[in-house]
């Protein structure tokens, strides 16, 4: 499977989706910062599976038609930042979907995540994710997660990945910097976190657009599936 993560800079890269899913043959697609009022239902195969409502600026996920069935879908407000609560830019930071491959005839989750701001601190961005990541668990619980997007989360990325590896997930980061704005602000910002996958690779795409760079995220579920992943309130604290 491969999905695509690109954070469109209040969607002024939005003219570039057909090319990108055409030329890089995408199964799935998940976006932030998208006019949800201005995107279509169908972008070169793929199907619009769900997009947030509270926020003109928000998320959407996209599912090839003719491999996946769209399942279940999951919208969640998270705790929020000064910034938000000021300036409330975005309401819901995370869409997740459930979808169903036909050919394996197996289930599994993938989300589109946008983490609060830089303004906010790290604890908060964790706790975001805990609490993203534990109730994903209600589109099907112990189905393979996959949850990627902007996680605004430039340093002390190593203690976020060992927190996460304590919780039962892995975080997986690209092949170089997925931001760049001005002279200073360049870093990794868009990463995957995964449960039930195995990370073949991510690759940064060239940049458009967009202050943020798209990633490739290349994936894989096991070929024999064991039981069900059990994983409680995850605690990346």
């Amino acid at each position: 499977m491969r999905v695509i993560s690109y954070n469109l800079r209040k969607h002024r890269a939005a003219l570039e989706l057909q090319e990108l899913v055409t030329e890089r043959g995408v199964d799935v697609l998940c976006l932030q910062e998208c006019d949800t009022t201005d995107i279509p239902d169908h972008i070169a195969g793929l199907q619009l599976a769900d997009a947030t409502r509270l926020n003109r600026l928000g998320l959407a996920v996209y599912a090839r038609e003719s491999a996946y069935r769209i399942g279940e879908t999951l919208t969640l407000s998270l705790k929020k930042s000064i910034h938000d609560r000021v300036l409330r830019p975005a309401h819901e930071r995370v869409l997740g979907v459930r979808l169903h491959d036909i050919d394996d005839n197996r289930d599994f989750i993938v989300a589109s995540f946008h983490a609060a701001p830089l303004t906010a601190l790290n604890s908060l961005r964790r706790h975001q994710i805990r609490v993203a990541l534990h109730e994903l668990g209600q589109l099907g619980d112990g189905l393979p997660v996959l949850m990627v997007g902007d996680y605004n989360y430039p340093v002390f990325k190593e203690n976020l990945s060992q927190r996460m590896r304590e919780a039962g997930y892995e975080l997986s980061m690209s092949d170089s910097r997925t931001y760049t704005r001005y002279r200073f602000f360049k870093g990794y910002y868009d990463f995957a976190t995964s449960i039930g996958f195995q990370i073949d690779a991510i690759t940064t795409l060239p940049q458009g657009s967009s202050d943020h760079l798209p990633i490739q995220i290349d994936a894989s579920l096991p070929t024999n599936p064991t039981s069900p992943t059990k994983v409680g309130n995850p605690a990346i604290v």
